[in-house]
C-alpha cells in the first residue's frame, strides 16, 4: 500500500494550522529625522562606555602617578628685569622662609587660614570635583582662571609641583593629593602648607610673613593681625595696603570675610569678634637691591604683569624668568633729574616740617605705541615704599576737565539752550552761578577761583582759566555717565577709585594714578587711538617666549573729539595755567590741576611723541595720611603751574633731546581757533594766567608773590564761605550723587563712609569734591 495520501492529508494540515496562526509582528522602521536620533540601547552603552573609560584613567593614573620628591625651584631661581636696551635694572627672587612646626603656630592663626582658604579641610576628602571642574572648564575654555583647590591641593602644588596654570599639572596635582590624603595626617598637610604659601613682600610661610608685616613672630600675632595675613593668601598684591593703599577697602573686606568665617565655624566668639579693628600693616622693608629707582620699576613692572594676566602671581614669585622691559634708560634718567632739580632741590626738611611730606609720582607713555617709558615713583624705594606713579588713591582734580569736552564733541551733546558744545560754545562763568538741569535749578553753585567771575566765556577760556561754573554745568548738559565711559574709552580704568557716574565726576574727584592719566592723555595725543599700554616688551623663561598682548590700538574717541580737545590743551600751555610748561620748547598741550585742599598738585601733558604727568602729593611721613602742600618748597600754595609743570617742561625737553620738533596734525573742523571772551563781570583777572582753582574751603592765595619764602607758613585760619550743599537731580547722582561740592559730612557717592572707599584724604568716609580745581 502506497502512504502517498497520507503525506498528502499531513501537508493539508500543516496548511492549515500555518494559515490559522497569528501573523508575526513586524518590526517598525524609523523613518525621516527619527533615524539620526540614537536608540536607548546605544545611549546606556555609551554612557556604559563613558563610565568604564573614565574609571580607568582614573585608576590608571592613581596607579602610574606618584608622590614626587619636594619641588626645590621656589629657593633657586631669580627673575631678571632688563631696561629696554638690555642693561639690568635688578635681580629679585631670593626666597624668604623660615619653617616652623604647626605647634608652634597659635590656633587662632590657624582657625583664620582655613577660614580664609578651606573651612571644611577637616571633614573633607583632598580634592573637591565640582571645583576642580569648574575650574578646569574655564581654563580649556579661555574662560579665565580660577582655583579650584583645596588646602590639600595648594599644598600639593607649593611643595611638589609648579605654579604653571595647566591641565597636566591640574592632573598630577589631582592624583598626588588623593595619595597625599590617605598617607599623611591633616596636621602635616596643615603644616606644610602654612610653612609653604606665599604672603607677598616676598615672603614664604606664615613665620616670614609675620616678620614681613607686623615684626613679630607667628606666635605673637593678635586674632586682627591673624585674619589679615590669612587674607593675604588669596591675593597678595591686591591686599598690601602699604604698597596699595587704594586698595584698602577690598583689604578690610576680604579681612572682615575671614573673621565672619571664624565664627560662623565656631573658632572665635562673636563678643571677641566685636570690636576688633583692621591692623594697619608695617611700612615694607624692600631689600638693598632694590634701593633708588630699581624697587618701583620692578614693583610696577610685576603688577602689570599681574593686572593684565600675562604670568600668574604666584608663578612669578617662583622665579625664573627674564623680563625685557619698555623703560628707557635715558628718559629714566632724564626724569629722575627733573624732579630733583625742580622740586627736591627746593625743599628745606630742617627749616620747613611741611617739605617732609612731599611726595612725587610721575609717568611718560609713547603715545604711538603705548610703550610705558619712564616712571617716578619716590626718592628710593628702601625709603618710600609707595610707588608714587602707580597709587590711585589722590584726586586728579582739573586734569579731568578735558575728559568731559572730549566727551561733549564724542557724544554730540547740547547745553541746556539746544546749542551744540564746541569751543566757541558760550558758558556763563559767573562765580557761585547754581547749575541748572532740564530749566530747574540743582542747588549746587561752586564757586572759582579767589570767587572771581568772568561772565559769558567760551569753553576755551574756561579751560584755560579752570573755571568750575562752566565746567559743572558741562557735566550736567553732556551726562555723567557719558562723561565716565568716555574716561574709560581714553584709557582710566573702569575700576579706578572714585569714578562715580553722578554729578561730583565732573569736579575731579576720581583717583586715577600718574600712569592711568598719562595713558587717557596719550589717547588724546593720538587722536583718539588707544590701546594697550605696556610695560614689558619681552618675557622668557628656560628659553620659552612668555604671550605679551599686542598693542592694537583702535579708535576709541573720534578723531574730531580728540583733536578738539587737544587744540584747546595747546591754548592751556599758551596762555593759560600751564605756562610753565612751555620750558620744554617744543609745541605741548596740556592740563593743570589741584585736589580738595591741596593735597596734591598735577600736571598732564603731552608733545606727539610723549604723554608724561606728574603729582606732587603731600603725605605725611608717620602716619601716610594725606595732608596739604600749603608753604611747601617754599609756596605759599602748591598748584598744578607752579612745580609739576616746571618738571614736565624739564623733562619733555631733556627726553625729546635730538629727537625732531612735530607739531600738532590736528583735525577739527575748523573749530578750534581760540575765541575772544567778554571781560568778567566783576575782578577781572590780571594777565598773568592764574593758578587752578582750589579747593573753596580753602583760603585764597594772596595775588602777590610773598617778597620772602615763609619759614614756617600755616595755612590760613579764615576760610570762604562753604559752599551750600547741593541737591542734585537723581540723573546727575540725587540722593545717591553725595556732595559734589565737598560737603565735610557726605563722601562721593551719597554714603556717609563713601561707599566703604578711602577718602581722598586717605581716611574712611568718602572724600568731599575738590570745589574748586
Amino acid at each position: 500500500m502506497s502512504d502517498e495520501p497520507n503525506s498528502e492529508a499531513d501537508g493539508r494540515e500543516e496548511e492549515t494550522e500555518a494559515s490559522q496562526a497569528p501573523p508575526k509582528k513586524q518590526k517598525r522602521r524609523r523613518t525621516g529625522w527619527r533615524r539620526l536620533l540614537p536608540t536607548w540601547r546605544m545611549v546606556l552603552g555609551g554612557v556604559l562606555l563613558f563610565v568604564v573609560l573614565v574609571t580607568g584613567a582614573l585608576v590608571a593614573g592613581y596607579l602610574l602617578v606618584s608622590i614626587p620628591a619636594p619641588n626645590k625651584f621656589a629657593a633657586a631661581q631669580t627673575n631678571v628685569f632688563l631696561y629696554a636696551d638690555g642693561s639690568q635694572i635688578a635681580r629679585d627672587g631670593e626666597v624668604n622662609r623660615e619653617n616652623i612646626t604647626l605647634g608652634q603656630v597659635p590656633k587662632n592663626t590657624q582657625h583664620a587660614v582655613l577660614a580664609a582658604e578651606d573651612r571644611d579641610f577637616y571633614h573633607e576628602s583632598a580634592i573637591d570635583p565640582k571645583a576642580m571642574v569648574r575650574a578646569g572648564w574655564n581654563m580649556l575654555t579661555g574662560g579665565g582662571r580660577q582655583s579650584g583647590s583645596t588646602i590639600t591641593q595648594q599644598y600639593v602644588k607649593n611643595y611638589y609641583l609648579d605654579q604653571d596654570q595647566t591641565v597636566t599639572r591640574k592632573a598630577k596635582e589631582f592624583f598626588i593629593s588623593l595619595k597625599l590624603d590617605r598617607e599623611v595626617s591633616k596636621n602635616e598637610i596643615l603644616q606644610g602648607y602654612l610653612n609653604t604659601s606665599y604672603f607677598g613682600r616676598n615672603a614664604y610661610g606664615i613665620q616670614s610673613a609675620a616678620h614681613a608685616y607686623y615684626g613679630k613672630d607667628v606666635g605673637e600675632l593678635t586674632t586682627a593681625e591673624s585674619a589679615y595675613l590669612a587674607a593675604l593668601v588669596n591675593s597678595p598684591n591686591a591686599y598690601d595696603t602699604r604698597a596699595h593703599p587704594e586698595n584698602k577697602d577690598r583689604a578690610e573686606a576680604r579681612w572682615n570675610y575671614v573673621l565672619d568665617g571664624m565664627v560662623k565655624e565656631g573658632w572665635l566668639k562673636k563678643s571677641d569678634r566685636t570690636g576688633l579693628k583692621f591692623p594697619e600693616p608695617e611700612e615694607a622693608k624692600p631689600p638693598r637691591n632694590m634701593s633708588g629707582e630699581r624697587g618701583y620699576l620692578v614693583e610696577a613692572t610685576k603688577n602689570h604683569l599681574i593686572n593684565n594676566g600675562i604670568i600668574d602671581e604666584r608663578r612669578l614669585a617662583a622665579g625664573g624668568f627674564r623680563i625685557t622691559t619698555t623703560f628707557q634708560p635715558k628718559k629714566q634718567k632724564a626724569m629722575r633729574e627733573a624732579v630733583d632739580e625742580q622740586l627736591m632741590d627746593q625743599l628745606d626738611k630742617k627749616n620747613r616740617k611741611i617739605d617732609k611730606s612731599v611726595r612725587a609720582g610721575g609717568a611718560s607713555v609713547d603715545p604711538k605705541t603705548g610703550k610705558v617709558v619712564a616712571l617716578y615713583g619716590g626718592i628710593g624705594y628702601t625709603k618710600q615704599y609707595t610707588n608714587g606713579a602707580t597709587r590711585q588713591d589722590y584726586q586728579v582734580g582739573s586734569t579731568f576737565k578735558p575728559f568731559l569736552f572730549t566727551s561733549a564733541v564724542q557724544n554730540k551733546s547740547t547745553t541746556q539752550d539746544g546749542q551744540p558744545i564746541t569751543p566757541r560754545t558760550i558758558y556763563d562763568g559767573t562765580n557761585k552761578r547754581e547749575v541748572v538741569n532740564n530749566g530747574h535749578g540743582t542747588g549746587y553753585a561752586p564757586a572759582n577761583e579767589d570767587d572771581k567771575s568772568y561772565g559769558k566765556i567760551p569753553v576755551t577760556t574756561a579751560m584755560d582759566k579752570s573755571v568750575n561754573s562752566v565746567f559743572a554745568q558741562m557735566g550736567v548738559d553732556v551726562g555723567p555717565k557719558k562723561v565716565r565711559n568716555t574716561a574709560i574709552d581714553l584709557g582710566i580704568p573702569e575700576k579706578v577709585p572714585n569714578m562715580p557716574a553722578d554729578g561730583s565726576i565732573a569736579l575731579g574727584v576720581t583717583t586715577a594714578s600718574p600712569l592711568n592719566m598719562a595713558e587717557a592723555y596719550a589717547t588724546l595725543a593720538n587722536h583718539g587711538k588707544h590701546g594697550h599700554y605696556s610695560m614689558v616688551q619681552k618675557i622668557t623663561r628656560g628659553g620659552e617666549a612668555v604671550d605679551v598682548p599686542d598693542h592694537d590700538p583702535k579708535q576709541a574717541v573720534p578723531r574730531v573729539a580728540a583733536d578738539s580737545t587737544t587744540a584747546m590743551l595747546k591754548s592751556v600751555v599758551e596762555g593759560g595755567t600751564g605756562v610753565a610748561a612751555k620750558s620744554a620748547g617744543r609745541p605741548a598741550a596740556g592740563k593743570t590741576g589741584t585736589a580738595e585742599e591741596d593735597k596734591a598738585a598735577w600736571f598732564a601733558g603731552f608733545t606727539p611723541q610723549l604723554s608724561t604727568v606728574i603729582s606732587v602729593m603731600g603725605q605725611d611721613p608717620k602716619t601716610a595720611a594725606q595732608k596739604p602742600l600749603y608753604g611747601a618748597g617754599g609756596e605759599q600754595r602748591v598748584n598744578g603751574g607752579g612745580f609739576p609743570a616746571k618738571i614736565w617742561g624739564q623733562y619733555t625737553r631733556t627726553a625729546l633731546d635730538g629727537e625732531p620738533v612735530k607739531d600738532f596734525d590736528l583735525k577739527t573742523n575748523g573749530d578750534a581757533a581760540l575765541p575772544s571772551s567778554q571781560p568778567p563781570d566783576t575782578g577781572a583777572p590780571s594777565d598773568t594766567p592764574p593758578p587752578e582753582t582750589g579747593d573753596p574751603s580753602t583760603p585764597p592765595p594772596s595775588s602777590e608773590e610773598p617778597s620772602t619764602p615763609p619759614t614756617s607758613p600755616e595755612p590760613p585760619t579764615s576760610n570762604p564761605p562753604e559752599p551750600p550743599d547741593p541737591s542734585i537731580p537723581e540723573e546727575i547722582g540725587g540722593a545717591d550723587g553725595g556732595d559734589p561740592g565737598g560737603d565735610e559730612s557726605g563722601g562721593v557717592g551719597g554714603d556717609p563712609g563713601g561707599n566703604g572707599t578711602p577718602g581722598g584724604n586717605g581716611q574712611p568716609g568718602g572724600v568731599g569734591a575738590p570745589g574748586g580745581w
